[in-house]
């Protein structure tokens, strides 16, 4: 009888560390930011039916970086999480800070199983609040891990890239139309430094926008809306285009 090929914990945990990122990596990068009136979620996507955001609950917007039918169970596990918890206690008891709870035991207890592969997802729980000081963004690695994200935060391919361009010139009170050209800058830079140009229609760009008056806070910018941030040249024109946004 052969004795067993031994692997030892450590390795192993950083072989299937390894495998993650490497999955992670091959998706194309995000960011979420904060600007006066909430939170933005920017990326890359040139498809109209996969998305890589998404309403979880009235102030608690998805967005996930990695294998798309990963982060779509996860998606949907959140939505009825938060669904079950408002509707048998109250609307205001379901938080990110809970659902990144809930998400945190899930992705943790499938990265320590050796009875399955991990998940090579990355995800990003963002909360607008009622005031700047109130929105909270936290960074869910495949792993299981927590990390409280102010600001700026990106997620995929080239995240430490971006990441770090980000953290250079995001500034709090930025407006809607100055964050989402910065974020489209960011995700234009190349590995090598170099930058392309990414078209309205190849983004995904959703708000927690906290001025709404509706209780959901989430909406997708889109077609003219979206075009009309990208030119904006002042906070005049933005208020336009969110004249024409309104739901």
């Amino acid at each position: 009888m052969s004795t067993p090929f031994y692997v030892s914990p450590q390795q192993a945990m950083a072989d299937r560390a390894e495998y993650a990122r490497k999955g992670i990596a091959r998706g194309r990068s995000l960011v979420v930011l904060q600007y006066a009136d909430g939170i933005v979620f920017v990326g890359e996507n040139p498809s109209r039916a996969l998305h890589k955001f998404s309403e979880i609950y009235d102030r608690i917007g998805f967005a996930a970086a990695g294998k798309y039918n990963e982060y779509e169970n996860l998606r949907i596990g959140g939505v009825r999480y938060a669904d079950l918890r408002g509707y048998t206690y109250d609307r205001d008891d379901v938080t990110a800070r809970g659902l990144a709870n809930v998400y945190a035991q899930t992705l943790g207890t499938i990265f320590s199983s050796a009875a399955e592969k991990p998940y090579e997802v990355e995800l990003v729980v963002a909360e607008v609040g009622e005031t700047p000081e109130g929105d909270q963004i936290y960074r869910l690695p495949h792993d299981g891990s927590i990390v409280d994200e102010h600001g700026s935060v990106a997620v995929g391919g080239n995240a430490e890239q971006i990441s770090s361009f980000l953290d250079q010139r995001h500034q709090d009170g930025m407006s809607l139309a100055e964050a989402l050209k910065l974020a489209v800058q960011a995700l234009s830079r190349d590995t090598n430094g170099s930058e392309r140009e990414i078209p309205a229609e190849r983004l995904e760009v959703a708000v927690l926008d906290r001025t709404r008056p509706q209780k959901r806070k989430f909406k997708r910018v889109v077609g003219r809306q979206l075009s009309r941030l990208l030119e904006a040249d002042g906070a005049a024109t933005e208020a336009e285009s969110s004249e024409d946004s309104e739901e």
